[in-house]
């Protein structure tokens, strides 16, 4: 009942994703790109289903997410990584069945180091209603030295750990020229300091998914995001996806309220598991 897929349950995979284009297109980007084979997909899509079409999925890499799953599915999903011990980073997705996989998951893998169980998932669709940063761009390749101080600053602020902290930086400067590189990587410049950033971490023909966005400390309440991040949808809507979604802790009012005020709304609640 449950399986690696390969790239034979390519069609069943697609249309199991498509059916919450808006939650999945971290996956889905994924899979579009690279398709099921682990060794391009860098991690495994497991399968689980009575027939020969899986009807649920879990993605495991360096997350582990799992996507329209019930609870038969969650357990068998539980205890397949449990046999494998942890391999991930963190567990991600719909808060619900993240709360199902962690209850299985826990007494096998011990404490997690930290647990946001409520981060609003928001999407919206249309222009915002707010006037846009002129000042905010697509970050250009010879900038990326100039970005990465931001980037290294934004995760170790909402994560909680360095992403320099295994290789000395090699993996995630990679990572965030690969972005830059794309024109996914958004930015506005004070000389050569940034002051206020975000990337588009995930992108389908539906949708696509805003992440890593950052205003520098010294001037967060001055009124750089709103503006910040109307550029950013903008840009977005006009040239990568017809819907913007991102996910927010619940605990990060101002920030919440700023995507309100560009016209985000909440569509659903997701949950990580932080190792």
């Amino acid at each position: 009942m449950l399986r690696v897929l390969d790239d034979r349950d390519l069609p069943a995979v697609l249309d199991l994703l498509d059916a919450d284009p808006i939650g999945n297109v971290f996956v889905a980007a994924r899979v579009n790109a690279a398709g099921l084979a682990p060794e391009r997909l860098g991690a495994q899509m497991w399968g689980y289903g009575r027939g020969s079409r899986p009807s649920a999925l879990c993605y495991a890499g360096a997350n582990l997410i799992p996507i329209c799953a019930d609870d038969d599915a969650l357990r068998a999903f539980a205890e397949h990584a449990t046999r494998q011990g942890r391999r991930c980073s963190s567990i991600v997705g719909p808060a619900d069945m993240v709360s199902v996989l962690w209850d299985a998951l826990g007494p096998h893998w011990g404490d997690a180091r930290e647990v946001r169980m409520c981060q609003p998932l928001m999407v919206t669709t249309a222009y915002p209603p707010v006037p846009p940063d002129t000042a905010v761009r697509r970050v250009r390749i010879e900038e990326v030295d100039l970005l990465l101080p931001a980037c290294i600053a934004m995760f170790t602020e909402e994560v909680g750990v360095s992403p320099v902290a295994g290789d000395g930086g090699a993996l995630y400067r990679a990572r965030v020229r690969e972005l830059v590189a794309a024109g996914r990587a958004f930015a506005r410049f004070d000389g050569e300091r940034v002051v206020f950033k975000a990337e588009i971490g995930a992108e389908t023909k539906a949708a696509c998914q805003v992440q890593g966005v950052w205003v520098e400390p010294s001037l967060r309440g001055r009124g750089l995001s709103v503006p910040g991040m109307a550029a950013v949808v903008a840009s977005c809507l006009r040239d990568v996806a017809p819907a913007v979604s991102l996910y927010v802790n619940d605990f990060n009012a101002p920030a919440r309220r700023a995507y309100e005020r560009v016209g985000f709304v909440e569509v659903g609640r997701f949950a990580s598991i932080l190792f």
